[in-house]
């Protein structure tokens, strides 16, 4: 039984370390509150109004509003 609770805390773990990780990574993370939509030259619109400096387009479709 302990071993089951270990093993089940350390994948735990490991979820929210890639999560937290992915979210880092992400195009207006932090503190920019998120993406709002798509410019027209493909880059991302953060929720505190400023665009991204990510290297890596979107797509408009996805961010439709």
């Amino acid at each position: 039984m302990k071993r089951i609770l270990a093993t089940l805390l350390t994948l735990c773990s490991f979820i929210l370390i890639a999560d937290h990780a992915m979210a880092a990574n992400y195009p207006c993370s932090g503190k920019k509150g998120g993406v709002v939509k798509c410019t027209t030259e493909g880059k991302y619109l953060c929720k505190n109004g400023t665009v991204s400096k990510s290297k890596t387009t979107c797509d408009k479709d996805l961010y439709k509003h």
